[in-house]
């Protein structure tokens, strides 16, 4: 347990969300011991920034309460993360009501705090901190950037080569009943809904369509991309098309309501088989423009590939098609430091999704930057010579 207290707690103490009774930010800051701020370093912190320099409530529970010590612990944690003033704000009143108060720092086993940011949303600090935190894993499994593509043409011409594994394997991981066969006679137009009543209702053939659309889409924001642009910004800009090609067959077929298309989801989300559930459908409006700003300026292409994925994945920002979308962002930002498109096989699904599930829950990205990072470094090391047919930099 993070907070045992045989207290009663008053009613100002507490708040009603959604059917649950809280605890109030101010009294659980003065409740949870020293150790939760080492543990849970992140929600201290976001916690602490939520109250936005002002340390009035928390004051009057420690002056209420007596509590001396804690409000040195709180004065040490508040200036911390950067609060100067809430901290001398508690120290300066404790020691005006009589109170001998020691200031310490519950945070002394975190080597650095992140910055958090004022007047934003939590999840947006929490994103922010979750990326600066686990950048380094990434770097530390995953392999050096090959560098700048040396033949444009040839680099997309090997992402064409991929479409059929890539739609079959994509589409089969989300649970879709498709062949190569039924992908190849999509990709090549022998497909029509509006005269072949199979074609119309055949949700795999319309889910098929849609990749095949949503991949033509992705593989023009690749050039953006080659040709300079910002991964981040292009994918801003552009993944809301992927979105629409993605879906738009089955709008087409009548299958979803056009109103599928608008964009981000306007309700809960709940994933089945796993412990995360995604944020709520309010936040992903702070959350998708905190993604790409982190993508935009992220230095690393393998950090943009890996972080970029699994959070979009924890944003969860649509109500269908999270996966594939993701999916897509981690090979567009594959292609902004010269990786091969890479495939994740539906063979390694059981891995693939415990290593987001790790990442999401407990907070470990390592199992999934190991993941991916060993998929990119087969898809590197190609037959000698085949790298330069493809249009990839040469690695030695």
């Amino acid at each position: 347990y993070d907070l045992k207290d045989s207290r009663s707690p008053g009613r100002a103490d507490l708040i009603v969300r959604e059917g649950l009774r809280m605890f109030t930010v101010p009294a659980a800051l003065v409740r949870v011991g020293e150790g939760f701020f080492e543990r849970h370093s992140v929600e201290a912190g976001l916690g602490l920034k939520s109250l936005r320099g002002d340390a009035t409530e928390v004051l009057r529970l420690l002056l209420d309460g007596g509590h001396s010590v804690v409000a040195g612990r709180l004065a040490g944690a508040f200036r911390r993360v950067g609060d100067a003033e809430a901290a001398e704000q508690i120290t300066a009143t404790m020691k005006a009501a009589g109170f001998v108060v020691r200031e310490t720092d519950p945070f002394a086993g975190q080597a650095s705090m992140p910055a958090l940011r004022e007047n934003v949303s939590p999840l947006v600090n929490r994103m922010r901190v979750m990326w600066q935190s686990m950048r380094g894993e990434v770097m530390a499994c995953f392999p050096l950037a090959p560098g700048k593509v040396r033949s444009k043409a040839a680099y997309m011409r090997s992402i064409d080569k991929l479409y059929r594994s890539d739609a079959y394997h994509s589409l089969s991981i989300e649970g879709y009943n498709v062949s190569p066969a039924l992908i190849e006679r999509v990709r090549t137009g022998n497909w029509n809904p509006e005269q072949t009543p199979e074609d119309r209702r055949n949700r795999d053939a319309l889910a098929a369509r849609g990749y095949w659309q949503a991949f033509q889409a992705v593989q023009a924001s690749i050039v953006q991309i080659l040709n300079g642009e910002n991964g981040g910004q292009v994918a801003k800009a552009r993944h809301r098309e992927w979105y629409r090609e993605l879906f738009q067959p089955c709008v087409a077929a009548g299958l979803i309501p056009a109103g599928a298309l608008a964009g981000y989801r306007n309700d809960a989300v709940y994933l089945r088989s796993s412990r995360y559930v995604p944020p709520r459908w309010e936040s992903v409006r702070d959350a998708m423009p905190t993604l790409f700003e982190l993508l935009a300026e992220e230095p690393d292409a393998g950090v943009r590939a890996v972080l970029g994925h699994w959070m979009f994945g924890y944003v969860h920002p649509y109500p269908d098609g999270n996966g594939r979308m993701a999916r897509f962002l981690m090979n567009a930002m594959l292609a902004s430091g010269g990786y091969p498109w890479t495939v994740i096989r539906v063979e390694e699904r059981s891995r693939y999704l415990a290593a987001l599930e790790s990442a999401s829950v407990d907070g470990n990205i390592r199992p999934f930057a190991g993941f991916i990072g060993e998929l990119v470094q087969q898809s590197i090391n190609l037959p000698k010579g085949l790298e330069v047919e493809l249009g990839l930099p040469v690695v030695r």
